[in-house]
């Protein structure tokens, strides 16, 4: 993602002046009625990095979800997902799981939407580090190798996992009030299903799934900005914007909130070894860094401890805020400019 040089220039002249990247889209109706490849994601998120763990050759599986991350506690890395057998994963996307067993014999105890779920519970849980199909399998009272008869493995079940829990988000919202409140109310809902689910935020939209759902949440969002009156080439730079706004956000929050079990140290413990540090090191720090003391000098203190949040938290918050507050501004600039 090209980041814009300086800072100096508020975010809503960006927006209103087209200045912000204009990153693909889901879909292109277009390119769908050739028969072309339907384009990347929204744009959201880190760009793509290196795919590890795949063998050469186009009819090779992949090993991996295309990403260490599976394999380590790291949080930070991007996951690919769209992995699995695009034929069968595509099917159980839009088709579902296909007719019952007619077969003799017991009928089959598990399902696609039951691993779906128990799959969901260990990324919510444990994070997709833990995800598996043995732990899946675990969590249901069966074996791993119980579950391929339905999934075909841990790469389907996540793209399954990933557009199961966009359907938590709300198919509409009213214009009563305007389109501003209707877009403030889509983002702090998409704010609050970040930080139930924050796995999701480690999976790349360079790679989207390209389920129902994924185009649902984008049908709601670009349903509520037509209010705004304009056109699909001023939209198109404005619906990256947000999505990358509120997940931005949402990131940091579910990072605050991992940092202390992930390292075994809090925050103020953290912060209070390296103050201390940073003073004897460098007893010039302001005279060095004048504009980062300038800056800091207008942090408001921490809430108080009954408030229950805690410090960094209540930050990001505040900046969510902010930031999204600034879009809306740079939304009705453009509006009223009458672009797109």
């Amino acid at each position: 993602m090209q980041r814009v040089a300086g800072g100096a220039t508020p975010a809503a002249n960006l927006i209103a002046g087209g200045l912000l990247d204009e990153p693909p889209l889901f879909v292109n109706p277009t390119a769908i009625g050739a028969g072309l490849p339907v384009s990347p994601a929204l744009g959201v998120n880190q760009p793509p990095r290196r795919a590890y763990g795949t063998r050469a050759g186009p009819a090779r599986r992949p090993i991996s979800l295309g990403c260490k991350s599976l394999g380590s506690r790291r949080s930070d890395m991007a996951v690919f997902a769209g992995q699995g057998d695009t034929a069968r994963s595509m099917e159980l996307l839009w088709r579902g799981a296909g007719p019952a067993r007619t077969a003799p014999g017991p009928k089959p105890g598990l399902s696609v939407e039951a691993i779906v779920e128990a799959g969901v519970a260990v990324a919510d849980e444990e994070g997709l580090a833990a995800l598996s199909m043995r732990a899946v399998g675990q969590r249901l009272g069966r074996t791993g190798m119980a579950l391929y008869t339905y999934v075909p493995g841990k790469n389907e079940l996540l793209d399954l996992m990933y557009d199961r829990v966009l359907g938590e988000l709300p198919g509409e919202y009213d214009l009563a009030a305007g389109w501003r409140a209707a877009l403030t109310a889509w983002a702090r809902d998409l704010r609050e299903f970040y930080l139930r689910h924050p796995w999701v935020l480690q999976l790349s939209q360079a790679r989207p799934v390209l389920g129902p759902n994924e185009y649902r949440m984008l049908e709601t969002l670009v349903a509520v900005l037509r209010g705004t009156g304009l056109g699909p080439a001023g939209l198109r730079p404005i619906v990256a914007t947000l999505f990358n706004v509120v997940a931005g956000a949402a990131r940091t929050t579910a990072e605050a909130r991992q940092a202390g079990r992930a390292t075994g140290v809090s925050d103020e413990d953290w912060w209070n070894a390296r103050t201390g540090l940073l003073q004897e090191l460098e007893p010039a720090f302001p005279e060095r860094f004048p504009g980062v003391v300038w800056l800091e000098s207008g942090a408001q203190a921490p809430p108080p401890a009954e408030d229950g949040t805690p410090y960094l938290e209540h930050q990001a918050a505040r900046a969510f805020q902010a930031g999204l507050a600034l879009v809306l501004d740079g939304i009705e600039a453009a509006v009223r400019r009458g672009g797109g």
